[in-house]
């Protein structure tokens, strides 16, 4: 069950930090969630981008390990 939890929110992660990269990179004004944070593009861009390869490192461990378990064929 704990690997199920894992992989959905790693798969919500890497949509939200997909979703936000590509927003920002068509719509430079457009910060979303990261209105908030110094740094302007740039340091958006780096944090969508790090919550996308993050969501997808999760997303696949938990996977794996589900796998491992026989919780997945």
């Amino acid at each position: 069950m704990k690997y199920d939890v894992l992989q959905v929110l790693g798969v919500a992660l890497l949509v939200l930090g997909g979703q936000g990269a590509i927003r920002q990179l068509v719509d430079h004004g457009n910060t979303g969630l990261l209105g908030w944070l110094p740094g302007g593009f740039t340091a958006s861009i780096a944090v969508y981008l790090v919550a996308v390869t993050m969501g997808a490192v999760v997303a696949a461990w938990a996977r794996g390990r589900a796998k491992a378990v026989g919780r997945r064929s």
